[in-house]
């Protein structure tokens, strides 16, 4: 399963971003084969509908999960409808490669 995480930068130290659809990057984590992609977000300059559109653009990526510190009030149904899920974390000082262990350990829990 793909997990999309909104990030600050461009690698695992930085920090989880806390807007969604604005943020500078996107991290996507393959909990199967355990594969990263860093991906620029074409839609954080976007004045309107860019959570909208990252939902969009990363379900057609295979994305079923998407980890951000906040989403705007549109985005819930489009998630509901796609079955996507939504991980919120609220602690601004969230690094990605700690949330990635976080998965990792859930992934493992599972298994």
């Amino acid at each position: 399963m793909k997990v999309a995480i909104a990030s600050k930068g461009n690698t695992l130290d930085h920090l989880i971003d806390l807007q969604f659809g604005h943020c500078a990057f996107f991290v996507i984590y393959d909990k199967e084969s355990n594969e990263l992609q860093i991906r620029s977000n074409p839609f954080k300059e976007t004045t309107e509908q860019a959570g909208i559109r990252a939902v969009k653009w990363l379900a057609s990526e295979g994305v079923k999960s998407l980890v951000a510190g906040d989403f705007g009030p549109k985005i819930q149904p489009l998630l509901d409808q796609m079955r996507i899920q939504l991980i919120v974390i609220r602690k601004p000082e969230t690094s990605i490669q700690q949330i990635i262990n976080l998965l990792k350990q859930t992934h493992h829990a599972k298994a």
